[in-house]
C-alpha cells in the first residue's frame, strides 16, 4: 500500500506552469493559478509559469526551452488537450517524448471517471518524459487540475512517497544519454 515514509527527506523539485490558452491571462487563469498554488504548497518550485496561445509551435518551443534548462524538472501544461479543431497541446508535446506514460493517462482517466463519468473520455491528457524532464497535459479545467495533482503528481512528485516514485529515478532518466556518450569515447 502507498504512503510517506517521514524518515525520508523532501526534495524540492523545479516545476514550470503553461496554460495553452487562446482567451486567458494570469489574471483569469483559474487552471494555472490552480497549479502553480499546489506546486508552491506542496513544497516544491514555481521555476516559471507562461501562457502561450493553442499552436503546436508555440506550444512546443515554451515546452522544447524547458526541457533543455537543466533548471526545470518538470512541466505541466493545461488546456487544449480535447478534442475540437483548436485542441492540440498533445500533437505539440507528445513528439518532443523519448518515453511515453501510458499509465499516467490511464490513472488520471479513472481519478476524473469517478467525478465526472464518462465525460472523462473528451480529454487526452498525456504524460512522457524527455530530456530527463517529466511532462504532464492536463485538461483546462480547474477541476482536472486538482485531480491530477491530488491524485497523482503530488504522491509521485515526492521523493518520500512509496513504494516508489518519480523523485528517486530522477538521476537514472538520461542513462541512455550517458551511455551513448561513453560508447562513442
Amino acid at each position: 500500500m502507498s504512503r510517506i515514509d517521514e524518515s525520508r527527506p523532501f526534495i524540492p523539485l523545479n516545476i514550470a506552469v503553461l496554460t495553452v490558452s487562446d482567451t486567458r491571462k494570469l489574471e483569469d487563469d483559474r487552471s494555472g493559478n490552480t497549479l502553480s498554488e499546489r506546486v508552491t504548497k506542496a513544497g516544491h518550485l514555481l521555476a516559471d509559469r507562461k501562457i502561450v496561445t493553442d499552436d503546436v509551435d508555440a506550444i512546443r518551443a515554451v515546452v522544447g526551452d524547458w526541457i533543455s534548462d537543466a533548471g526545470i524538472d518538470v512541466v505541466i501544461s493545461t488546456g487544449g488537450t480535447g478534442f475540437t479543431g483548436r485542441d492540440v497541446t498533445p500533437e505539440a508535446v507528445e513528439p518532443l517524448f523519448e518515453k511515453r506514460m501510458d499509465g499516467f493517462s490511464e490513472v488520471f482517466h479513472r481519478i476524473s471517471y469517478d467525478k465526472i463519468g464518462t465525460s472523462t473520455i473528451q480529454s487526452r491528457a498525456t504524460g512522457g518524459v524527455a530530456g530527463a524532464t517529466y511532462i504532464f497535459a492536463l485538461p483546462g479545467s480547474p477541476g482536472a487540475c486538482k485531480d491530477a495533482w491530488d491524485g497523482i503528481l503530488k504522491f509521485q512528485l515526492d521523493y518520500r512517497h512509496m513504494p516508489c516514485n518519480f523523485v528517486e529515478i530522477m538521476p537514472r532518466l538520461d542513462e541512455h544519454l550517458k551511455r551513448g556518450k561513453l560508447q562513442e569515447a
